[in-house]
């Protein structure tokens, strides 16, 4: 099968993006076209709602994370069963790190590198013809960017959609669609940015009303023709994903367990990995049988009490952990640690498998692009290893412990952060989410 692509982008975060890409994957689906979503960037929660959207996987591609052939391989993935992919930025449109060009995180390099057209979603509250002005910077900022229509969000009225729309068409630029304001149309959000789709309650109901709403205000039939091919270069190689810590690997999935990346999984599950997936916020154990377990990535502070409460799953993990790997990604890493107070200031007894304890109550936040060196074998590589990943967190480290580091991290430009995560036997754990094998 022969995909065509689109890139949803804008300005900034807040534009509407994640709204006007989730409406346009189920309107699109209704009509028959098998289509797929993608995120570009480290974001793991949009991937969910574009699964929600399609019934099909949602996946990352990250220019600054993911060597250019494994981008490669996941993007041919991505176009081999579908008629159609969107993929929707992160930020901005042109919004990276300093990195060698193509590399920097921006969407606007994956758009460069397969020639993906893009439809910008302006926000256009509190302007007019000033929405002219930024499509035309968007239009000439880099020639092998090609922006193929703009789609109006937020108006206020069609005397403010006349305005916008003449000062666009007067510098050439087609109007895709207009999107008048809809407070229906927010996502929830909470500390970390969007709640996740596994959480929204009544989410179909939720992605329903969104493609009505996209249905009414967007030509779906002019979308299809702006489309470009998809078609990578090369047929790319897949070995950077992180390997499997095991043949069968338990994993945490639960509200208070759901950060994994899901070309990671597709990886694993494609080499023939077994999932065992278990819920610590329904007192389970890691499955007897597995040669690993990994708590991802969550938000067990706002669980920490039911956590703590969670005998079996405590009990279990700490048997496991005598002759097996454990390894926890940020929110996981906080629930190996001996407590984690939430944010009222209360603490809770989590697992004591690594000695630190950690604070939401007293928040700062951690953001960015990570490259760690591992210093020993763990579940996300072997010693010596460079690992690509992301830190996005509001809790903080109050007591270190006394385990040794597991790694040695730097920022996205290589800027020395110092050590970084815990490990202490067979436990392993970091705040940074792995993406890829450098």
């Amino acid at each position: 099968m022969s995909a065509r692509a689109l890139m949803i982008g804008a300005a900034r975060s807040g534009s509407g993006k994640t709204s006007v890409t989730i409406g346009l994957l189920r309107a699109l689906s209704r009509r028959g076209i098998a289509v797929r979503g993608a995120k570009s960037g480290p974001d793991y929660i949009d991937p969910g709602f574009h699964a929600a959207a399609t019934g099909r996987p949602g996946v990352n591609l990250d220019s600054w994370a993911m060597p250019p052939a494994l981008l490669d391989a996941l993007t041919g993935a991505a176009a081999h069963d579908s008629d159609l992919v969107i993929v929707e930025s992160a930020m901005g449109l042109f919004d990276g790190i300093r990195a060698e060009p193509g590399c920097t995180g921006a969407a606007s390099d994956l758009a460069r590198r397969y020639g993906v057209p893009v439809l910008l979603v302006l926000d256009v509250s509190g302007q007019s013809q000033t929405a002219a002005a930024i499509a035309r910077g968007f239009a000439s900022h880099d020639p092998q960017v090609r922006i193929a229509g703009v789609i109006l969000n937020q108006v206020a009225s069609p005397r403010h959609e006349t305005y916008v729309r003449e000062a666009l068409e007067d510098i050439g630029i087609e109007v895709v669609g207009v999107i008048y304001r809809n407070p229906e149309m927010a996502l929830p959000e909470r500390h970390l940015g969007l709640v996740q789709a596994s959480e929204h309650a009544a989410i179909d109901a939720f992605i329903e009303r969104l493609a009505d709403t996209m249905e009414k205000s967007i030509d779906l039939d002019r979308v299809m023709d702006l489309a470009g091919p998809l078609a990578p270069a090369s047929a790319g190689d897949a070995t950077a994903i992180l390997p499997p810590p095991g043949q069968r690997v338990a994993i945490a999935r639960d509200a208070a367990f759901s950060f994994v990346y899901p070309h990671v999984l597709a990886a694993w599950h494609a080499a023939g990995i077994d999932i065992l997936p278990f819920s610590p916020l329904a007192d389970e154990a890691p499955d007897e049988t597995a040669d690993a377990c990994w708590l991802p990535g969550g938000y067990p502070e706002l669980h920490a009490a039911q956590l703590a409460a969670a005998s079996r799953f405590r009990d279990g993990m700490r048997a496991f952990a005598t002759s097996r790997p454990v390894h926890g990604e940020c929110g996981g890493f906080m629930v190996l640690g001996r407590a984690i107070e939430d944010a009222d200031g209360v603490g809770h007894a989590m697992l004591g498998l690594l000695g630190h304890e950690t604070s939401f109550a007293k928040r700062k936040i951690n953001l960015g692009y990570r490259q760690a060196r591992l210093r020993c074998d763990c579940a996300i590589g072997r010693a010596g290893d460079t690992v690509r990943g992301h830190e996005f967190h509001y809790a903080r480290v109050t007591q270190a412990g006394a385990d040794e580091a597991l790694a040695d991290i730097a920022d996205g430009a290589g800027n020395p952060l110092g050590p970084s995560g815990a490990r202490r036997g067979t436990v392993t754990g970091t705040f940074f989410h792995a993406i890829a094998r450098a």
